[in-house]
């Protein structure tokens, strides 16, 4: 009866108000509009009407994370277990980094140098912050930086969760196998991309299949069942 109770809440807060609404539909408008003034003041162009899903990407990466950072409250706990489930969140942020491509090794071929793209790229992955120095590069693109923060602070909560019980605790680590998905994904196309035809395959659906795992992802991770 309880646990039929607690669903039933959880499914309630899920339902959006028409505040909730309201807001959703300014950002959703403020995107466009921002989007249409790119469009006209950029040397970038679309090739299709389809390709303009690289342009949409971004916004559902940003929209969804930003939306699971409000509506998350980590569970309240003892000082132990928020030191704990921050050195798990941090260490799972710099992994996603890794393997999304935001850091990485400096390279070699390119000498030290730090700039700003703003119209080279679209909203959402403009503007971003590119850096090469003696042993360390990044290419800070806002949605991946916005969407890897979501998923480790999510992480964060879900470690607070696990730690209730022994059971719960033990149910929460196995459950969050999700939160490799990003990474597995990377990894993936990264191997299975070998090849001349079967990478262009990978290279093309790559964006979206990111998209769809992170969207899942973030979705479990607020879920999460095996809470207390």
């Amino acid at each position: 009866m309880t646990t039929d109770a607690t669903i039933t809440d959880r499914l309630a807060g899920l339902r959006p108000t028409r505040e909730d609404l309201l807001i959703a539909l300014l950002v959703v408008n403020s995107e466009i509009l921002l989007l249409g003034v790119y469009w006209l003041v950029s040397p970038s162009e679309l090739t299709s009407i389809w390709a303009v899903r690289y342009w949409l990407y971004p916004f559902v990466w940003i929209n969804v994370g930003l939306w699971a950072i409000f509506r998350t409250t980590p569970a309240p706990a003892p000082s132990r277990d928020r030191w704990l489930a921050g050195i798990v969140a941090v260490g799972y942020f710099v992994v996603l980094a890794y393997f999304g491509g935001i850091v990485g090794p400096a390279s070699s071929m390119a000498g030290r140098s730090l700039r700003v793209t703003v119209l080279a790229l679209p909203p959402g992955w403009a503007p971003t912050l590119i850096y090469n120095g003696t042993y360390l590069s990044a290419a800070l693109f806002p949605f991946k930086v916005v969407g890897y923060v979501a998923l480790a602070y999510l992480v964060y909560a879900t470690v607070l969760d696990a730690a209730g019980s022994a059971v719960t605790g033990l149910l929460g680590l196995l459950s969050c196998v999700s939160c490799s998905w990003p990474i597995l994904a990377s990894l993936a196309a990264g191997l299975l991309g070998s090849g001349s035809a079967l990478a262009g395959a990978v290279y093309a659906q790559s964006y979206g299949l990111s998209t769809l795992v992170f969207v899942v992802t973030v979705g479990l991770l607020y879920w999460r069942p095996f809470g207390r």
